[in-house]
């Protein structure tokens, strides 16, 4: 079976958005190569996928919708507010797995937040 192992999250300013994910989610992003075309994103230990943020360009236009595992969706849409980001699907259940909501980064790129929750109704 084929499963995700890495996400490129297309943005203007690459800078930008490093600050922002690294700012709300803690994430280790480093320049890969020369400039700022490219840039690493690690996103922790353990379950789960690491990826780049890539600088928007010809062939580079595509946005794409990764979720990102939390432990409180109500906390991050606060931050995600706070760090100049918008809610564009307030947080619902999904009955019996978890919480979700999407929002939009300074790119206007959209992703989810995801928590695990088996009591979710």
């Amino acid at each position: 079976m084929s499963r995700p192992v890495h996400f490129e999250i297309i943005a203007e300013d690459t800078q930008r958005a490093a600050k922002f994910f690294s700012d709300i989610f803690g994430w280790n992003i480093n320049s890969w190569g020369d400039g700022d075309n490219y840039l690493m994103c690690s996103t922790g230990e353990g379950m789960g996928i690491d990826g780049a943020i890539a600088k928007k360009g010809e062939g580079m236009n595509q946005p794409i919708i990764n979720a990102i595992s939390v432990d409180s969706v109500d906390t991050y849409c606060e931050k995600v507010v706070a760090a100049g980001g918008a809610i564009t699907m307030p947080k619902m259940a999904v009955p019996t797995m978890g919480w979700v909501a999407y929002f939009s980064d300074l790119d206007g790129n959209v992703h989810g937040l995801w928590q695990n929750d088996p009591n979710a109704a």
